[in-house]
């Protein structure tokens, strides 16, 4: 059972990789939207635009311009970009969109600019059927797990290996300072603390076996079994 969980665990801790933004290379032969998206040039987006650029192009890896421009960071081209009309939830082909790209990066403003935009938080995006939220949880990003809750994201979602953010900010987690405020912001936000892995072990459990005592204490003060 211990290889199981472990090989488990290994598995999703390359989640954050899985995540492919354009290389240099493909950066340097990109051309129109795409190019203007990378570089941050929101005039030329707009002047595309206008002409009848498509605005949700795909790249050879499915990037539209509103990925390349959330991996780049370029906040601006995204606000050009969404202005001008291009959908702001598609998923490119490891299936990951705009908001999980930008919360498993821990970039917080290019998320609060794209929920403010209309991005949801409550899509079921990657190869493990999570969210942004479960992913945000297994990397300790505390503050993106705080916006994405304000957003509405699904609190007690279960992807394809039965785990849920709770359960995620402990395995896959140190039982450090940022996980701690990850767990104490889904269970402020009334999260289940009841929902079990796969092998029938609660948070409460996995939690006590990893000798995470802040997470034990706060588990159980909130009821947890």
């Amino acid at each position: 059972m211990k290889t199981i969980v472990l090989a488990l665990a290994l598995a999703l801790a390359g989640a954050a990789q899985a995540q492919v933004g354009p290389t240099p290379a493909e950066a340097a032969q990109y051309q129109g939207l795409h190019a203007a998206a990378h570089a941050g040039d929101a005039t030329r987006i707009a002047r595309l635009a206008a002409g009848g650029a498509d605005l949700n192009a795909r790249d050879g890896y499915g990037r539209t311009p509103l990925h390349v421009a959330t991996f780049a960071k370029q906040r601006g081209a995204i606000e050009a970009l969404a202005k001008a009309g291009a959908k702001l939830d598609l998923l490119e082909s490891d299936r990951y969109d705009g908001v999980t790209i930008a919360s498993v990066a821990d970039d917080e403003a290019t998320l609060k600019l794209l929920l403010s935009l209309g991005a949801s938080a409550k899509q079921v995006t990657s190869r493990y059927d999570g969210t942004a939220l479960i992913a945000a949880a297994h990397l300790g990003h505390d503050g993106v797990v705080r916006q994405l809750i304000a957003a509405g994201a699904p609190l007690d979602h279960v992807n394809n290996l039965h785990w849920t953010a709770v359960i995620e900010s402990i395995v896959l987690g140190d039982g450090g300072p940022r996980h701690q405020r990850t767990l104490q912001a889904l269970v402020a936000a009334k999260a289940n603390l009841q929902l079990a892995d796969r092998t029938g072990r609660t948070p409460l459990q996995l939690a006590q076996a990893r000798g995470y005592k802040e997470m034990v204490a706060m588990l159980e003060a909130a009821g947890a079994r």
